[in-house]
């Protein structure tokens, strides 16, 4: 039931920010749902899209969604989302953790900033240059890949000043992206990993409901304290992940699971 709360909460602040939300995944199914780390970033991969595709189909709606950028974007994020998956298999789950750590303290600096909110009305996006968006795509993704990120707080403010995107059309058009290079994610790791559908099933569910709520909510609250309040948030859960995984800060051997000792089979004869 706790977990299915923390979806509420995921849904919400992703309804109510236009993105961001979904870096509580991995926390919350590694430290409140007990999966192995590896298994949580696997397994928020899905989340991800399916919540940031329902997320778009609205935006698109509206008309906020650039369908040539997204597609553009996207197809780079793609790529870099499968490899990332893929070559997560030589990193430890405790390396992922404070590599996930590093990002959400990187997502946290850019809401405290704040992105630039671009034109109240833009013209149509130009055509990114390949020079530009080919690393900001593949690093998107390498980073979705590997730690189960969508990358939102990268891409928006890089469609913001690069493609000349209202901010908007911006979050519209990242969502997108992130659906695309977390499916990509998702299929990079098939193989890899068992994930526990029992449990994604209804944590996405519940995700989607307070996505619904959030958004229906987001025009009553101000943007600028949810995004300060949102990033404090990630500040702290950061600093708890850093803790949990110190020891390899500290140099220390990576702690392995308890070996359980064989068990001891008596023979009746041998009894006293």
């Amino acid at each position: 039931m706790l977990t299915l709360a923390f979806a509420v909460l995921i849904g919400v602040a992703l309804g109510m920010l236009g993105g961001g939300g979904s870096i509580l995944t991995v926390p919350v199914f590694t430290y409140v749902a007990g999966l192995d780390p590896k298994v949580a970033i696997a397994s928020s991969l899905p989340v991800v899209a399916i919540i940031s595709a329902f997320g778009a189909v609205g935006h698109w709606r509206a008309g906020n969604v650039e369908l040539r950028t997204a597609f553009t974007l996207g197809a780079f994020t793609m790529i870099g989302g499968f490899a990332g998956a893929r070559g997560a298999v030589f990193l430890s789950g405790q390396v992922q953790m404070l590599v996930f750590a590093a990002v959400m303290i990187g997502a946290s600096v850019s809401m405290l900033g704040g992105a630039s909110q671009g034109p109240v009305v833009g013209p149509a996006a130009p055509r990114l240059p390949t020079m530009r968006i080919a690393p900001l795509g593949l690093g998107v993704g390498l980073l979705t890949g590997v730690v189960g990120v969508g990358g939102g707080f990268l891409i928006v403010p890089a469609l913001v000043r690069f493609a000349n995107l209202p901010m908007r059309v911006a979050v519209g058009t990242s969502l997108l992206v992130i659906a695309m290079n977390a499916s990509a994610g998702t299929l990079g790791y098939l193989g890899q990993v068992s994930i526990p559908v029992k449990l994604l099933v209804p944590f996405t569910l519940v995700a989607l409901l307070g996505t619904a709520i959030g958004t229906s909510a987001a025009q009553r609250v101000p943007q600028a304290t949810l995004r300060r309040g949102f990033a404090l948030l990630l500040l702290l859960v950061s600093g708890f992940i850093l803790y949990q995984n110190r020891a390899v800060l500290e140099g220390a051997p990576k702690a392995s699971a308890p070996v359980r000792p064989d068990p001891v089979i008596v023979n009746p004869s041998d009894e006293v």
